[in-house]
Order: C-alpha cells, then structure tokens, then sequence
C-alpha cells in the first residue's frame, strides 16, 4: 500500500511538473522584470519592491529593467515580443490602456498580446490648485469656467497622459470648457502651477502629495469614487457635483501573451501573500496607492474596461491620435 501511495505521489509531482514548463524547468533562470519608465519614477520604485519579495519566494532572481520611451509602448512592445517561458514580465500602468486609445497603432493589442497575472495598486488622481485661488470646489470651478468659457486652465503631464484624459472626462461630464495645458511631464506643470501661470492640475498622488503636505498647493477634489486615504477631507469629484464622475489609475504585473497557466497562477498566489504584508502595504501606501490584488482574469477584464472608456474619451472630445 505505502508503495503504491509513492508511486501516485511521485506520478503527481511529475504531472505537476510537466504542466509548469516556465517555472519548474527553468533551471532557476533569471526573470527580466521590464518596464517603461526612468529609474526612480513611481513605477520604478513599485517594480523594485514587489520584485524584490517575488525572488525570494520564487527561488529565482528577477532583474528590473527600465526601457523607457513612447510613453511606456517601447518597453511593452518588447513584453509583447519576448518568449513566453516565464522569463520575462512586466509592470504596465494604467496608461497601458490610455495609450491604446491615443495611438492609431501599436505594435501590440493592449489586450490580446499579453497575459494578465494580477494588479497590484490602484489610485486616483488629484484636481489641485495654488492656495489662493478663488476656486474652493468643484462647482466653484464649473461655474466659473461656465460663466467664461475657455478662460480657465488646467495643467496635465502631457498630451495622452492618463491625467489628460481624466481632465477630458471631468469637463465632458460637468459640460465646462476649460483650456488644457500639457507640459512635459509633471515638475513643469507644477512649477507653472507654483507661479500662476495656469489655474488647475490633474496629477498622480506621488507627484502632488510633497506639494499638499506643506501647504504650497490646495487640494480641490480626488477623481476615484471613493474617499482617498491620504486626503481624508479632500471630496471626490462625483460628490463635489459630477455625478458618476470616477478614474483611478493602476499598476500590475504581466507577461507575453501564452504564459502557462501554471505559472501565471503560481506567481499570482505569491503576488497576492506579498500585498498582504504589512511592510509592502505601507510602503506603498506611503506612493498614495492601495494594494488591490486580483485575480489574472479580474485585471485582463480592467485592462479591457479601460481601453474602451479612454477611446470613447479620445473620440467625444476629438483628440487627435498619434
């Protein structure tokens, strides 16, 4: 009986085996970690963290590489390219989705040439202004900008940026025209923002939280749909006066399209115990993210989700693609 029992084991673990060709035969190779952006931005740092807790409970070393460029669609074009052994992933942003609706074409289906294996933060976006301008609200800046159509301005980090189009979205909805101003990346727009030259911005927590913290900018509202742990008082947009008004941006971890179940399961279970630790969830709570792990299919579906909703965007307010 007890050999019998062995030989099911030992045919079992052959099976499993044989059903995780990425992660089993791998021989312990090295995991390329890519992403689109210079070292040190927010990405950067994410990539780092959670590669860092992956190697260990992986057994395999993983290697960061930043690629930056074309806003994030050289690095995930060589994602798309590479061999799905389990040998190479990636951390894509939201702008993941937001690039699919700006560029006419991309090298890759923002969708289809990737496997999803799971979030890993989600957050929104903040609507700031300098500290003593008039608007103190949301409807004081819709009623302004209906009031003088066209005079308001409102800062983003650039033309197709996820803050862009969230900026679109918001006057779109509240039927308010103000000017956008995209700027090459975010120091610049807040350095006008600093100097009144423009009235508003739209930016990610990380980069506007240093501002709000000692007072030199002013918190007008959050653009996700729920309170934002970091501004507690702050209003969101919808209850500030848009009604369905909602955007969060994200981070998550894929690879090329035909990653084996197996593996893509088996570093999903490892991502989520490494957002269950209390020293990651601070740390990136300290970036202004939540940790929000999801099943492959669960971020696939928000990938999706949102490449439809930024194109719609995209074509309601006429902005031109690349």
């Amino acid at each position: 009986m007890t050999s019998e029992i062995t030989r099911r084991a030992a045919l079992a673990g052959l099976s499993a085996f044989a059903a995780m060709p990425a992660l089993a035969q791998s021989g312990g190779s090295t995991i390329t970690m890519m992403h689109g952006f210079t070292p040190g931005a927010n990405v950067d740092i994410v990539a780092r963290l959670i590669s860092e807790h992956l190697s260990r409970r992986l057994g395999r070393q993983i290697v960061v590489e930043p690629r930056p460029g074309a806003g994030g669609t050289t690095s995930a074009a060589a994602v798309a390219r590479s061999a799905p052994d389990g040998t190479t992933l990636t951390v894509l942003p939201g702008g993941h989705a937001v690039s699919a609706a700006i560029y006419k074409q991309l090298p890759y289906n923002a969708v289809d040439s990737f496997s999803f294996i799971s979030m890993l933060t989600d957050f929104p976006f903040i609507l700031v202004t300098y500290p003593d301008h008039p608007a103190k609200s949301v409807q004081d800046v819709i009623k302004s900008a209906q009031a003088d159509p066209g005079k308001l301005t409102c800062a983003t980090a650039g033309n197709g940026t996820g803050m862009h189009l969230a900026f679109e979205l918001f006057a779109a909805m509240a039927k308010a025209k103000i000017q956008h101003v995209p700027y090459r990346g975010s120091p610049q727009a807040i350095t006008d923002l600093l100097a009144k030259r423009v009235d508003f911005q739209v930016d990610t927590p990380a980069a506007l939280m240093p501002f709000i913290a000692d007072g030199r900018l002013r918190p007008i509202a959050v653009t996700g749909s729920k309170e934002f742990f970091l501004l507690p008082k702050v209003p969101t947009i919808a209850d500030g006066g848009v009604p369905g008004y909602s955007v969060t941006s994200w981070l998550g971890v894929a690879g090329p399209a035909g990653l084996p179940t197996a593996f893509v399961n088996k570093v999903n279970q490892e991502i989520k115990a490494i957002l269950a630790e209390q020293e990651v969830i601070e740390r990136l709570r300290k970036l202004g993210s939540d940790v929000v792990p999801t099943t492959p299919e669960g971020f696939r579906n928000r990938v999706a989700e949102d490449v439809a909703k930024w194109t719609k965007v995209v074509a309601d307010a006429n902005i031109p693609r690349v």
